[in-house]
Parts: structure tokens; C-alpha cells; sequence
């Protein structure tokens, strides 16, 4: 197996930190970025003999910007890369098949496997996010957070796009793929991912967020021939506030106007039909609602020059 470096982002993910970082022992190099940490991480991370980057907090902070970071630390001695985010533990013998997929595939620059979430139980906004990290095996358009790269590809990218608040590694990823690198989920445990999501104003934030880089990501690369996430803020807009709008319209000016929100638990019914779900067909539905918000938001930024920040959920 080459040797392989591991950048791990966090701001005060306490022990869910220190799990990671066991998680990752025995890789040639372990950088952890930090943002702002007031719980010790720093010193969690230096006592297990990671490199340590403290990001310069005066700057908007986004999570591909503390990625750059961990990036620029690296060199062609450890040419894979593994990224992981401070609330997730590496899966024994995950870095042993993503890198034997890297080494007999040369045209493959990113490799990820099945993220899971640690507690589904916990909440059912957890066992969303675990549905969600439930990808297709095989050829993909992107990966998430946690992912084994080529340093030579993601360098020769130019790494992560600082500025965007979400939605970054679909970004590289389809940078890469459109210089013929290829991207691919392997049938394979990667990590385990701790949302901690027990409340609906977390979920809500996280699906807003989400809207957001549907939005700025349609925007930047939307013309293309993926169409990037065109769709997605398409519908997003469609059901989270057109269709309100005219509900609403409805109501007030027709009689049985108010009929036109019976959309909502048809749709939600349809996609129960089809995933057998309930929740997840639900919170699908009124998803789209917060999504609605996240994208008008970055089209009210961009009109008015003011880039939106970070958008929190923990």
C-alpha cells in the first residue's frame, strides 16, 4: 500500500475528534486543521501526533477553505490523500481497498465508500442523513467529505473552491471529471459520520444549506453538460416557493382554491409509494421548503454583492 496522508477538518468535535484521529493511526502523515477550537482539539490532535494547522479565523471560514489548508501541507511523498471531517471515524480496511482500487484504476482520481451514521436511532433527522450518505455503488458524479484522492489530480485542480460555504467536493469532483479523471463509489465501509442532528432547527439549517449550494452550484457550472444541480434548485424553487405562492393565491382569489395544497401530501404520497418510507417521503416534501430558502437566499446575496456565510447546524 503507498503511503497515504490524512487531512482531518474539526472545530470542537471533543471525542468524537479523538476517534477519528485513532481511527487513522498508521498513515504516513495526519494534518489536522483546526477552526477556532476552544475544547482542547488542538491539543488532542498534537498528542496523537498530527500536524496541526490552526486556520486564521479573521477570514470567512468554509470547510474547503480548511481542506486548502491541510492541502498545501502535502507533497508528492504520500501521493493519496484521504480527507475526513473530525465527526467521523475511519472503517477498518477501508484505506487498504480504496487504495488497491486507486493503484489498478490510473484514470480514477477519487474513490469513496459507505458513509454510515454512528446513531440512526437517535433521531429521525440521523436516519436521514444515513439514507442520504447511501449512494450508488459504481461510477459517480461526486463524492462527500470523506473521500481518498489523488494528490497529483486534486493539486493539478487547484484543490477545493475556498468560497463555497457547501457543496465543494461535487464541485471538484466535477472539475475533475471533466479532464477525464473518473470518480467511483466502491461497495466498501469508509467511515462513521456522528450528525448529532436531534432537533428540527438543525435539520431545517442543514436542508437550507443544502439550497444553497444547489443555487451557487447551478450558477457556476449549470451551462455545462452535467447541468450541475440545475434540478435540484429547480425543484427546490418549483415546491418550496412557487408553488406556496400559488396555493396561497388560490386560497385568497378561488373558490376551493385552497384544494391546489393538496399537491403536497400527493407528492408525499407518491414518494412514500415509491421508497416505502414514510419519514423520508415527508421530510423530502417539506425539505424542499428550506432548500426554497437557501437558494433565494444566495440569489438575494449575489444581487446585492454580500456572500453569504457559513451556515451552521451543530
Amino acid at each position: 500500500m503507498p503511503e497515504i496522508a490524512v487531512v482531518i477538518i474539526g472545530r470542537n468535535e471533543g471525542a468524537r475528534l479523538v476517534a477519528c484521529l485513532a481511527s487513522v493511526e498508521g498513515a504516513a502523515r495526519v494534518v489536522y486543521v483546526d477552526s477556532g477550537s476552544t475544547d482542547g482539539s488542538v491539543a488532542a490532535a498534537r498528542g496523537a501526533g498530527a500536524e496541526v494547522v490552526s486556520l486564521d479565523m479573521s477570514q470567512p471560514f468554509t470547510a474547503a477553505r480548511a481542506r486548502n489548508a491541510g492541502l498545501a501541507l502535502l507533497d508528492a511523498s504520500t501521493p493519496y490523500v484521504q480527507f475526513i471531517d473530525g465527526d467521523c471515524a475511519m472503517r477498518d480496511g477501508w484505506l487498504v481497498s480504496a487504495t488497491a482500487y486507486l493503484d489498478a484504476n490510473p484514470t480514477c482520481a477519487v474513490v469513496c465508500g459507505r458513509r454510515r451514521e454512528r446513531h440512526p436511532e437517535a433521531s429521525v433527522y440521523n436516519r436521514l442523513c444515513d439514507i442520504e450518505w447511501d449512494t450508488p455503488v459504481g461510477p459517480a458524479k461526486a463524492c462527500g467529505g470523506d473521500a481518498l484522492m489523488r494528490l497529483d489530480a486534486v493539486q493539478a485542480a487547484g484543490g477545493y473552491r475556498a468560497d463555497l460555504i457547501a457543496g465543494e467536493e461535487p464541485e471538484l469532483c466535477l472539475r475533475l471529471r471533466s479532464v477525464g479523471w473518473t470518480v467511483m463509489r466502491l461497495d466498501a465501509e469508509m467511515t462513521w459520520h456522528d450528525a448529532d442532528i436531534t432537533r428540527f432547527g438543525q435539520w431545517w439549517q442543514r436542508t437550507r444549506r443544502a439550497g444553497h449550494a444547489y443555487a451557487e452550484g447551478a450558477a457556476l457550472h449549470g451551462a455545462g453538460p452535467d447541468r450541475h444541480w440545475v434540478r435540484a434548485t429547480s425543484r427546490a424553487l418549483i415546491w418550496g416557493a412557487v408553488l406556496p405562492v400559488v396555493a396561497l393565491v388560490a386560497t385568497v382569489a378561488v373558490p376551493f382554491g385552497g384544494l391546489v395544497w393538496l399537491v403536497y401530501p400527493a407528492q408525499v404520497l407518491r414518494l412514500w409509494r415509491r421508497s416505502g418510507d414514510t419519514a423520508l417521503a415527508f421530510f423530502t416534501v417539506l425539505g424542499k421548503l428550506p432548500e426554497a430558502v437557501g437558494a433565494l437566499g444566495f440569489y438575494m446575496g449575489r444581487m446585492t454583492g454580500k456572500r453569504r456565510g457559513l451556515v451552521e447546524y451543530k
